[in-house]
């Protein structure tokens, strides 16, 4: 990692700042070409069908591996193509490489740096305060600082080293500043700053979409990588606003409650590198505890996502996304349910429909008027009075009663336009129920 910030008085200090990023190390790849086994040379696909070659497989195969076998005064590297054992055809000869350059970081990561301070001068420094900030578009954050208990000395051609962690909450250009006071050999007291700077980019995209039906919302969220290596999601949880009520909805079991007690062992799910994605499906549901009533109509939030993922090696992160909007709810004060209907409905005779009035408010409702709104297309009538004088409804009550209705087409037929009136607030509630029947002849 280069820093930059002495300019022509670099020279001039003693003391140099040298960083170096900490992360996880990777495989190791061996660069040569594809390496294979003589004996894939020697027999074929179809060895197995001779019983007899079959029989003495084990003997050929010993020769020849013992004939194969690399000899360590062998400049030639003749053998460099072979497989001298299984594994070896994988190309990952087991060892670990650590990172050669500083490489990405995103969002969500935790940074983690090695910072080495060196006296390249000829004599000892005293008094040595060090500072390291993170500095943001927004904000500044001291990540260390000697000021309480400076560094006594530093020798000539020695070295103070230490650690800084930092959780990388924001996007775009961070710089790590590292500054140093110290008393040179000729106890001149000196100011050093250096500046590292670095990007920080998004890993991943959501993108959601929210639709209503009825009563129920249902939330899809896709994620998508964005970076050069393969994402393990951990935890991709839905943590829904208050007064609602969140399942996961999954291809595998349909549906799986959502728990606050995690599993054991959960698998992660793979999303591939460069644009892979995977959608969640959530169903969110109001919920009501203790039938107490509250508004959820001036309130569009539903909620957030906590998203944990690894990369290759087990680099963890961790993202939160902002409050999910949804489209306004509006909760109705009563609703209307069919309760009974007859089996057989027969053309031009009269029948009744048992219906059930529910108040969803928390005060008193009606009196109320109930009546089929007239259309020349109807093909279902009320059947009597043409308009029903019911009484009050207590809060969060209902009030059954029977509509008395009769048919006139035959075949599948809507009863629709049912309406019901408040005699007090002076409200019309209509299209709260629509039911489909069959006329009969006989």
């Amino acid at each position: 990692m280069s820093g930059g910030g002495g300019g022509a008085q670099q020279s001039a200090h003693s003391l140099a700042f040298r960083v170096m990023r900490l992360c996880r190390p990777t495989l190791h790849v061996e660069p040569s070409p594809l390496k294979f086994d003589p004996c894939d040379l020697l027999f074929g696909e179809d060895l197995f069908d001779d019983p007899i070659a079959a029989s003495n497989l084990n003997r050929l195969l010993s020769s020849q591996s013992s004939a194969s076998g690399v000899d360590p005064s062998d400049l030639s590297y003749r053998s460099r193509f072979l497989l001298q054992h299984s594994t070896d055809s994988l190309g990952l000869p087991g060892l670990l490489v650590l990172p050669q350059a500083f490489g990405a970081i995103y969002l969500g990561e935790t940074f983690c740096s090695y910072i080495s301070i060196n006296n390249s001068s000829s004599f000892e420094v005293r008094d040595v305060v060090i500072k390291a900030e993170i500095q943001t578009e927004r904000q500044r954050l001291l990540l260390l600082d000697t000021s309480k208990s400076p560094v006594e000395s530093i020798r000539a051609g020695g070295r103070y080293d230490f650690i800084v962690e930092h959780d990388v909450k924001e996007l775009g250009a961070h710089t790590l500043v590292c500054t140093a006071l110290y008393s040179d050999g000729d106890s001149e007291r000196k100011y050093l700053p250096q500046f590292f700077k670095f990007m920080v980019s998004n890993p991943l995209s959501v993108r959601t979409k929210v639709r209503n039906v009825k009563d129920t919302t249902f939330l899809e969220a896709c994620i998508e990588n964005h970076t050069k290596s393969h994402l393990y999601m951990d935890q991709v949880e839905f943590e829904p606003a208050q007064h609602w009520s969140a399942i996961v909805l999954k291809a595998a079991d349909h549906m799986e409650r959502k728990s606050s007690t995690r599993e054991t062992f959960k698998e992660p799910i793979l999303i591939r590198s460069g644009g892979g994605i995977y959608n969640y499906l959530y169903q969110l549901k109001i919920s009501s505890p203790d039938n107490s009533q509250f508004k959820v109509e001036s309130s569009k939030v539903l909620g957030k996502l906590q998203i944990t993922w690894r990369t290759n090696l087990g680099e963890p992160g961790r993202l939160q996304t902002q409050h999910i909007l949804g489209n306004p709810v509006s909760r109705k004060d009563i609703e209307l349910h069919a309760v009974e209907m007859p089996p057989v409905i027969i053309l031009e005779k009269s029948f009744s429909v048992s219906l059930n009035l529910i108040n969803l408010t928390d005060r008193v409702l009606g009196p109320f008027e109930v009546w089929l709104s007239e259309s020349d297309e109807k093909a279902v009538m009320v059947n009597g009075l043409q308009t029903m004088i019911l009484g009050e409804v207590q809060a969060f009550s209902s009030l059954k009663f029977q509509l008395n209705l009769i048919a006139i087409k035959l075949g599948i037929q809507k009863i629709s336009g049912i309406t019901v009136f408040d005699t007090i607030e002076k409200k019309t509630y209509d299209s709260l129920l629509e039911l489909e029947i069959y006329v009969d002849l006989e």
